[in-house]
C-alpha cells in the first residue's frame, strides 16, 4: 500500500464507523463544496482542500516526500512528537509514521470536528438544537485553546529528516467508539460491575491495568445499575460540562469514556450519571488496532508495524 491508500483507508473507515448516516455526511461535503465555490480566488488558493473529501479536519497526510512509494514499515504512536520522528530516523528503514493524536494542520483543525459531538447527543435523546446551543461556546474556546500552540514543530521535524508523517485522530476514534457501543449492546451489562467486567476482557485494557493505567469508576459504584448506556470516544475533545444534566433527563445512566476533567466528572456526578472511564492511551489503541488491521488486511500481512509512543499493539 501506499501513503495515498492508506489516507484513503483512514476517511473510508472513518465514515463507515461514523454514527451519522453517510447520506449526512456526503451532504455535509457537498455544501462545503457549495461555500468552496462561491469564493474569490484569493481565498481559494489559501482554503484546504482535503476538506472537500475528507470530513474530520484532525486527520491528515501531513508530510509525504513520496505518495506513490510501497509502505513497509510503520512506527505509530498514541503521541508523536520530535523525539519519536527522530528515533524513526535512527531505526532506519521506516516509511511512514502516523500519529493517533493531531499534529500540524490536523492539531489546528481540531475544533471543526466537535460538531460531531451534537448528532451523537441527539441520538442519546437531547435535541439537536439544544445540543448545538450547549456545544458552541466549548468549541470557540477549544479553537481560542489551541490557536497559540506551535502547531507545526513536529511536522517540521519530519520535514527536516524526510519522514513521511500522518495523523488518524477522529477516524479511529469513531471505530473505538463504534466497537464498545456494539459490544456493549451486545452483552447488555446490568450493572456497573458487568461493565468493568466486559471492558477487562479486551487485551487493550488488560495490558493498561499492568501499569495502574485501567478502566476506573469516576462517578457511581461498582453496584449501581448501568441503565442507558452510551459511549463518549469521538468527537476531537471533551464536550460541555452542561450535557450531564440534559442527558440525565433523555434517559441516561452510564457514560463510558476515554478521560474526564475533573469540573466535567463533577457536574456527571451531580446529574447521578454513571462515568466508567475506560482509558486514554489504551481507548486510543483500540481504535488504531481496528485501523491497522485493516491496513493489514489490505496489503496482505506485508507491511510492519512498529509500535511506541503509548500506543499498545494487538491484532484482532
Amino acid at each position: 500500500m501506499t501513503i495515498q491508500e492508506i489516507y484513503k483507508l483512514a476517511i473510508e473507515q472513518g465514515i463507515k464507523n461514523d454514527f451519522r448516516p453517510k447520506s449526512e455526511i456526503d451532504r455535509m461535503l457537498k455544501k462545503k463544496k457549495e461555500k468552496f465555490d462561491k469564493l474569490p480566488e484569493k481565498k481559494k488558493q489559501l482554503f484546504d482542500k482535503e476538506d472537500l473529501q475528507n470530513p474530520y479536519s484532525d486527520t491528515r497526510i501531513l508530510w509525504d516526500n513520496n505518495s506513490m512509494a510501497e509502505i513497509k514499515k510503520i512506527v505509530v504512536g498514541i503521541d508523536i512528537g520530535p523525539a519519536e520522528i527522530m528515533l524513526a530516523d535512527k531505526l532506519g528503514g521506516i516509511d511512514l509514521v502516523i500519529s493517533h493524536h493531531p499534529n500540524g494542520i490536523s492539531l489546528a483543525g481540531l475544533h471543526e470536528v466537535m460538531h460531531l459531538q451534537a448528532d451523537i447527543l441527539a441520538q442519546a435523546g437531547i435535541p439537536i438544537s439544544a445540543a448545538e446551543g450547549l456545544l458552541r461556546n466549548r468549541i470557540d474556546e477549544v479553537n481560542r485553546t489551541i490557536s497559540p500552540i506551535n502547531h507545526n514543530r513536529t511536522v517540521d521535524v519530519a520535514r527536516i529528516l524526510n519522514m513521511p508523517l500522518a495523523s488518524m485522530h477522529t477516524i479511529t476514534d469513531n471505530m473505538v467508539a463504534r466497537y464498545l457501543n456494539s459490544l456493549i449492546q451486545k452483552k447488555k451489562p446490568l450493572f456497573i460491575s458487568d461493565l468493568i467486567d466486559i471492558l477487562m476482557d479486551i487485551p487493550e485494557y488488560q495490558e493498561a491495568e499492568k501499569v495502574k493505567a485501567g478502566p476506573r469508576i469516576f462517578s457511581g459504584n461498582l453496584n449501581k445499575h448501568c441503565g442507558k448506556v452510551i459511549i463518549d470516544m469521538t468527537g476531537g475533545t471533551e464536550g460541555s460540562t452542561e450535557i450531564y444534566e440534559r442527558l440525565s433527563h433523555a434517559g441516561v445512566s452510564t457514560i463510558v469514556g476515554m478521560h474526564l476533567s475533573e469540573k466535567h466528572r463533577e457536574k456527571a456526578n451531580k446529574a447521578h450519571i454513571n462515568t466508567v472511564i475506560a482509558g486514554h492511551m489504551s481507548s486510543d489503541s483500540i481504535g488504531m488496532n481496528l485501523f491497522l488491521d485493516q491496513v493489514l488486511k489490505q496489503s496482505k500481512n506485508k507491511i510492519e508495524i512498529v509500535p511506541l509512543g503509548g500506543f499498545i499493539s494487538y491484532r484482532r
